[in-house]
């Protein structure tokens, strides 16, 4: 980009994002933006995908920061567009997730008046992204823009928002040269990792907990070996679960919505614990229970890429401010003293985690544990799974099996409507890895209009929609909390199949355990979108107890 030629804000802006490495972009029109759109026509090498609602359409962009590790670009219009794109940045924001939000903007001699569609972003997204800021001046979009890519990636990954008043997109500037981004991460110390082994070749039962953003296959690989050398059992937090494979024998669980009880024994039994990337969240901790702020019952080594992350909740023992990758290539070059005297304490961590994934019978003639079984026999481990929230993801964080990052696109934030924006990005990234995005009844029509955009871009996904007519997590505690008083968790609901084939997807309604096979590879061959209705008896609201018996004993502890 010549710093003498003059050419339209948008033109620069769009340049930009091809110095920086974007090659697909997500968004829902708007006139405000309509110079970017123009600028968009001529490039070429820039995929542009229109979604029908900005919340999926943020959603996609940022699954698509999840898979590439580059940050996700969505572009949105005014108030209605930045307001309903919230929930993508939110996702990003505690998924450790980045992206970059642009939302076309009033004219800036507008502002201030309450103009058509006015927000002061800076207002509305501060406790959202990392960053959030209004290019007002055309020829600092190279500087600020830049700004954008780096503060997404450095540290602890996340959002940025960047508001584009529409006047200024079309002023004419001869903005300056810009490189691309780098990603800035910290790196362990050498007395960091010294007293790490230390701490390390102390421990009886140590523990590892892998979690956060700025992860990638190879350091995965290097968390791996690391693991292996130093005999340590992996759990993984929330959502997490494709960071070390499911299979390998230091495999231990998955700190999700109602972890083992077995497992969570282990971090309580633990002589060491050690997290890498995570922020020890909510769900992970089990409401802070299982590991207590401020000071842990358990030694705790926190290995974070944000500084302002280590100690904010706990206080660890060893702080280490590190990118993942290079704590992971640091960790792997340690000499372990005495690692085999802790393979006992690895394998029985797997060998209870292994028994978590028998299936288990439901209520009903459909049993879900069996179909995520089958399915995890029967996908190659390049498929990626996607869902949303709900109970029904319970039965896939359970019983399938990841083997490879990135196989998993779940939201930590517990966002409902997540997984076919997800499954889109994923299969507009990855055409040739089959994508299956599971759905409950209530999640799925949260973003369901957005089948319209895998039909237009021939994305062929395949949607399994677990309907049983409620809210089935909010019916869950309603039940738990006042019981057999139900209010507003019963849902009336389309007929998912006919509803697929109205947009020119393949559907088709499965009663049975038998019948979803057969189903499901029809859908595979289907050569477009295709949708699965699993129709599931309400009573099987958990893999561990039915409505009923959530019921029963809710009214035997007196909660009447």
């Amino acid at each position: 980009m010549s710093a003498t030629e003059r050419r339209r804000g948008a033109e620069v802006l769009v340049e930009l994002l091809r110095v920086h490495g974007v090659d697909r972009v997500f968004a829902v029109p708007g006139e405000s933006y309509l110079a970017v759109l123009d600028a968009l026509y001529d490039a070429r090498d820039i995929e542009l995908i229109v979604g029908r609602q900005e919340g999926g359409t943020a959603m996609m962009a940022e699954a698509h920061g999840k898979l590439t590790g580059r940050p996700g670009v969505c572009f949105v219009t005014r108030a209605p567009g930045a307001t309903s794109a919230s929930a993508g940045v939110h996702i990003a924001f505690q998924d450790s997730t980045p992206m970059i939000l642009f939302i076309g903007q009033v004219a800036r001699g507008t502002t201030e008046r309450e103009a058509f569609q006015e927000i002061d972003y800076r207002r509305m997204y501060g406790p959202l992204a990392k960053w959030v800021a209004e290019i007002d001046d055309a020829a600092r979009i190279p500087e600020l823009v830049g700004r954008a890519f780096y503060t997404a990636t450095a540290g602890r990954p996340g959002p940025v928002v960047l508001a584009l008043p529409e006047d200024m997109l079309s002023d004419r500037v001869a903005a300056g040269a810009a490189a691309p981004y780098g990603a800035v991460q910290a790196y362990p110390g050498p007395e960091d990792m010294k007293r790490l082994q230390t701490m390390l070749d102390r421990a009886e039962r140590p523990f590892m907990i892998l979690g956060g953003g700025g992860w990638n296959a190879g350091t995965c690989a290097d968390i791996a070996t690391f693991a292996e050398s130093q005999s340590l059992p992996v759990g993984v937090s929330f959502r997490c679960q494709d960071y070390f494979d499911n299979t390998h024998p230091n495999y231990a669980g998955h700190f999700g919505l109602a972890a083992d009880a077995k497992l969570s024994r282990r971090i309580r039994e633990c002589d060491l614990l050690l997290v890498a990337g995570a922020r020890l969240g909510e769900i992970t901790t089990a409401g802070y229970t299982l590991i207590e702020p401020p000071q842990p019952a358990q030694p705790l080594v926190h290995v974070h890429p944000g500084a302002e992350e280590l100690g904010r909740v706990y206080q660890p023992e060893l702080a280490i401010n590190a990118g993942m990758a290079a704590f992971a290539a640091a960790a792997r070059r340690l000499a372990p003293k005495v690692p085999a005297e802790r393979r006992p304490w690895v394998d029985a961590a797997h060998a209870d985690y292994l028994a978590q994934t028998e299936p288990v019978d439901n209520p009903g003639e459909l049993q879900l544990s069996r179909i995520v079984a089958w399915l995890r026999d029967r996908l190659p481990p390049e498929a990626i799974i996607t869902n949303g929230a709900g109970n029904y993801t319970v039965w896939v964080h359970r019983f399938y099996q990841f083997r490879r990052y990135r196989s998993q696109l779940a939201p930590t934030s517990g966002s409902m409507g997540y997984g076919l924006p997800a499954a889109i990005a994923a299969k507009a990234a990855h055409p040739d890895r089959p994508v299956i995005c599971f759905a409950g009844d209530g999640c799925f029509l949260m973003h369901g209009q957005e089948l319209a955009t895998a039909v237009k871009y021939g994305l062929g996904i395949v949607i399994v929609v677990v309907n049983n007519a409620m809210y089935g997590t909010i019916r869950m505690h309603q039940e738990k909390e006042y019981p057999a008083r139900v209010s507003g968790t019963d849902l009336v609901n389309p007929d998912f199949a006919a509803y697929a084939k109205a947009f020119g997807a393949q559907g088709e309604v499965v009663a049975r355990t038998e019948e979803f096979a057969p189903a499901f590879e029809r859908a595979l061959a289907a050569g477009k979108p295709a949708l699965l209705e699993l129709r599931v008896d309400p009573e099987a609201l958990t893999p561990r107890a039915s409505l009923s018996e959530i019921r029963a004993a809710a009214l035997a502890a007196g909660k009447a």
